[in-house]
C-alpha cells in the first residue's frame, strides 16, 4: 500500500457533501420528473462505483502503518422485503499493487427512507476481508494476503435520475466506518528484508459513489376509496332519501363494515346503502357521512359525504282578473282566480273588495257595484293551502262616472245708452231703468251669479274734457255712467253691491254693456279698466259742461 495523507479522507467527505447538496438543490428545482414515493420504490438495487479507502492501523509487532488506498471499486446488491427494510451483499476491492491491497465481502441489513427524489439509507454489514501487506519502503517486505474479519456500518443518500423511467439513480455518497482484523501468523525475519507475520487491526473510512440500478418495484395496495350520493338530493319534509355508497379497492377476503351519520333527520343502514327519514328535519341543507373500514391500518378505511336539501313547502301563487274591467254604476263584474300550489296542495279561495260587494268562494266570484261611488274598486283574491301558506293578488274594476253637466257660460244682457239727455249725459233714464229691471231679475234668479258692467264714452267727450283741463280724467263720464247704473241696481232693486263689477271700455259710444256671469264661468276683463268707485258719488245726474250733439 502507498502512503497517503490521512487528511484526504476529509477532502473526500467534503466533496461528497457538496455533491449531495447540489443534487438536493436539483431535486428541489425539478418538478416535471418528480414522482410519488410509492410509485418509484424499487424491489432491488444494484450499486457499482468508485471507492476510496482511508485507513488507520499498524501491523504488529513490526510497527509498520497501513496507508490509504485512493483507487478502488465497490458493488452491492440490496433486496427489500418492503419499502423500508431489506438485506444487502457488498463487495469492495482496493488493490494497490502486486500482492498488496484489501478486498471485502460483507452482508447485512439495510434500511432506507424513500422520499420523492432522495433516499437516505443506513446499513450494517459483517463479512470477510482479504488483506495484504503492509509494504515497507525499506527492504521491500510484505505479508502475503490473508483472510480476516470485516465489520462495516454506515449510510448514504441516493438520488433518483429522470432517465429510463426512473430505473437509473446516483448514489451521491456512501460513507462507512470499517473495522478489519487479519492475522499473518508468527512474526519471523526472513534472510533478507524485514520481519513478516503479526496481526493487523484497521479502523478505516470507506467513501464511495457511483451509479444505482433499480430493479422491480414495491407498490403498496391502493387505498380504499369511498363515494356516496343522495337520491333525491332535494325533498320536502317527510319525503324519504336513499344514500348509496360506492367503495373501491376493498379486499374481497375481508369483511367491510359500514357506518352512517347525518346532521338532518334520522339515518339507518349497516351496508353500503342507508335511508334517511326527514319527517323531523327543518328546512335547510344537510350532509350524510358514510364510513367503510376493513382493518386498522392506513389505507384500509375511507369516508364519504353526500349533501341533500330539505325544502320548506312553497306557498301557492294566484292571479285574478275582472270581466268586464269597466262598468256603469250598479252593474256587476265577474272575478276569476287562477291559483297554483307547487306541491299540488288543495287550495281555498276568498275575496274582498274596497267598495261594493263581492260574493263567491271558488275560482270565480261576482262583484256588485250597487251603491259604489264612481272610481276604481280594488278586488283582492286570496288562496290558502292546507299547510296554511297563502297568496293574494288584486284586480281593478272601474265604475264609470256620469257625464258632467255643461260648463256655465256668460250671457250678454241688455245695453243701456246715455245719448238722449245731452244736459245730463250720465243720468239713468226710464228706458235704461226698464233694461236694469230685467238685469235685476236675472241676478235674483241666479243667486250665485254676478253682473259685469262695461261703460264707455265717446272720443268727442274725451277731447272736450281734455281741452278744458289738461289734468282731466277723460274716462270721467264713462265711470259716472257705470256708478249710476250700479246705484240703481243696488238701491232701487236691492242687489248686493259685491255682485256687480264696474269697468270702463274703449268703445266710442255712450253705452253701458251688461253681462251676466254665472258661478263657475269667467269673463275676460283684461282689456277693461276697473272703476274706482270711491272717487265718485252716485248718482251723478248733472254735468255742468255738457257736450252738444252735432
Amino acid at each position: 500500500m502507498f502512503e497517503r495523507p490521512y487528511g484526504f479522507i476529509g477532502r473526500v467527505i467534503l466533496a461528497a457533501c457538496a455533491v449531495s447538496l447540489g443534487a438536493t438543490s436539483l431535486s428541489a428545482q425539478s418538478t416535471t420528473n418528480t414522482k410519488s414515493a410509492d410509485s418509484s420504490i424499487s424491489r432491488a438495487d444494484i450499486f457499482t462505483g468508485y471507492s476510496y479507502y482511508g485507513t488507520h492501523g499498524t501491523n504488529k509487532p513490526s510497527g509498520i502503518n497501513y496507508s490509504s488506498i485512493d483507487l478502488g471499486a465497490i458493488g452491492s446488491f440490496a433486496y427489500y422485503a418492503n419499502k423500508y427494510a431489506g438485506g444487502e451483499v457488498e463487495l469492495a476491492s482496493h488493490p494497490d499493487g502486486l500482492n498488496d491491497g484489501l478486498t471485502t465481502i460483507s452482508a447485512g441489513p439495510i434500511f432506507r427512507l424513500p422520499l420523492q427524489d432522495m433516499t437516505p439509507f443506513v446499513h450494517g454489514l459483517v463479512g470477510a476481508a482479504r488483506l495484504g501487506g503492509p509494504n515497507s519502503d525499506a527492504g521491500g517486505y510484505h505479508n502475503p494476503y490473508r483472510w480476516g474479519t470485516a465489520l462495516t456500518v454506515g449510510g448514504g443518500i441516493d438520488y433518483a435520475l429522470p432517465f429510463f423511467k426512473s430505473r437509473l439513480g446516483l448514489r451521491l455518497f456512501q460513507a462507512d466506518y470499517q473495522y478489519v482484523h487479519a492475522s499473518f501468523g508468527p512474526s519471523v525475519t526472513p534472510p533478507t528484508g524485514g520481519p513478516i507475520g503479526g496481526r493487523a487491526n484497521l479502523s478505516s473510512a470507506q467513501l464511495s459513489t457511483g451509479l444505482l440500478f433499480h430493479l422491480g418495484s414495491i407498490v403498496p395496495p391502493p387505498p380504499v376509496t369511498y363515494s356516496c350520493a343522495a337520491s333525491p338530493s332535494t325533498v320536502y319534509p317527510g319525503d324519504p332519501i336513499t344514500v348509496t355508497g360506492t367503495a373501491a379497492n376493498l379486499n374481497p377476503k375481508k369483511t367491510a363494515t359500514y357506518t352512517w351519520t347525518t346532521d338532518g333527520g334520522k339515518i339507518s343502514g349497516t351496508s353500503s346503502t342507508a335511508n334517511i327519514d326527514t319527517a323531523d328535519a327543518q328546512p335547510g341543507s344537510y350532509t350524510a357521512h358514510g364510513h367503510v373500514t376493513e382493518g386498522d391500518k392506513a389505507g384500509q378505511s375511507a369516508d364519504c359525504s353526500a349533501t341533500y336539501t330539505v325544502k320548506a313547502y312553497e306557498p301557492p301563487t294566484i292571479s285574478c282578473s275582472a270581466n268586464p274591467s269597466t262598468v256603469k254604476p250598479g252593474d256587476s263584474a265577474t272575478i276569476t282566480s287562477v291559483g297554483v300550489s307547487p306541491q299540488n296542495r288543495p287550495l281555498t279561495y276568498s275575496y274582498s273588495a274596497s267598495a261594493g260587494t263581492v260574493s263567491g268562494s271558488g275560482t270565480a266570484a261576482t262583484l256588485n257595484t250597487a251603491g259604489a261611488a264612481p272610481g276604481t274598486i280594488t278586488v283582492t283574491c286570496n288562496a290558502v293551502d292546507d299547510k296554511g301558506h297563502s297568496a293574494s293578488a288584486t284586480t281593478d274594476v272601474t265604475v264609470e262616472a256620469p257625464p258632467p253637466p255643461p260648463a256655465p257660460e256668460v250671457m250678454a244682457l241688455c245695453v243701456i245708452t246715455f245719448d238722449r239727455d245731452h244736459r245730463r249725459p250720465t243720468r239713468v233714464d226710464n228706458e235704461a231703468k226698464a233694461c236694469l229691471d230685467d238685469i235685476a231679475l236675472s241676478l235674483l234668479r241666479s243667486a250665485d251669479s254676478k253682473a259685469v258692467l262695461v261703460s264707455s264714452s265717446t272720443d268727442k267727450e274725451k277731447k272736450v274734457l281734455k281741452r278744458r283741463s289738461r289734468h282731466a280724467d277723460v274716462n270721467r263720464l264713462a265711470e259716472e255712467r257705470a256708478v249710476n247704473t250700479k246705484a240703481y241696481l243696488t238701491k232701487e232693486k236691492g242687489i248686493d253691491p259685491s255682485r256687480i263689477e264696474l269697468f270702463t271700455g274703449s268703445d266710442d259710444s255712450t253705452a253701458v254693456k251688461t253681462t251676466l256671469v254665472p258661478s263657475g264661468a269667467s269673463l275676460d276683463t283684461s282689456s277693461y279698466a276697473p272703476v274706482d268707485e270711491s272717487k265718485l258719488a252716485a248718482p251723478h245726474r248733472v254735468v255742468r259742461h255738457h257736450v252738444k250733439k252735432k
